[in-house]
């Protein structure tokens, strides 16, 4: 009768025939390097070296390799995503703010009715005035004739709706003046709690 042990093990099976290791052998319960001692052997041997079993342990082919999930990697390629996804949603929203502000801006009418035109007394009672233009390339900025740092605009101008209550302001500003200058005064207007703004349109017809 033939024994099987696997490689190096001190204990062995035994009581077996040779088609019986042949089809372990076949089936994956023993491993070409296992040993095997036949009827008429002295010694283990090596399933594969043994004269009998060599050529069927030749026959078989060896198992894939198996490949073992590697949870130390991180997979990037979500990552990468969701941060396109994100930069392309805040690129887009920016955008639409910024054009936004400039739709909202008020700007000259070429209608032939032209403007309204208001009197001196309705500004003094209803309107906080506000000067912007340009010194030695900085925005110069005057509510009611006093100068305000431009950084300070927005709580002057609150100051001033407190104090007389008044929630329109009337803009006189300069073509040299950047636009988004423009854009910086009108915000500190509606952060001021000032409900219209309305521009000085210079009378281009007067000379």
């Amino acid at each position: 009768m033939w024994k099987v042990r696997h490689q190096g093990s001190p204990s062995a099976l035994g009581d077996l025939t040779l088609t019986q290791v042949a089809e372990g052998l076949a089936d994956g319960r023993w491993e070409p390097t296992d040993e095997v001692m036949g009827p008429d052997d002295k010694d283990w041997v090596p399933i594969e070296n043994h004269p009998q079993l060599e050529e069927i342990a030749a026959d078989l082919e060896p198992p894939p390799p198996r490949h073992y999930d590697d949870e130390t990697r991180l997979d990037m390629n979500a990552l990468i995503d969701v941060c396109l996804v994100l930069l392309i949603f805040f690129i887009l929203t920016t955008s639409y703010a910024v054009l936004q502000k400039r739709m909202e801006a008020p700007g000259v009418s070429g209608d032939k009715v032209g403007p309204p035109v208001l009197s001196k007394e309705k500004v003094e009672q209803q309107m906080i005035y506000v000067i912007v233009r340009m010194e030695d390339g900085k925005p110069v900025i005057q509510v009611e004739n006093q100068t305000v740092d431009p950084e300070h605009l927005g709580p002057e101008l609150r100051r001033y709706v407190k104090a007389t209550n008044k929630t329109q302001m009337l803009l006189e500003i300069d073509d040299e003046v950047p636009h988004k200058i423009n854009i910086q005064v009108q915000d500190a207007a509606k952060w001021a709690g000032i409900e219209k703004v309305s521009l000085v349109i210079p009378d281009k017809g007067k000379k």
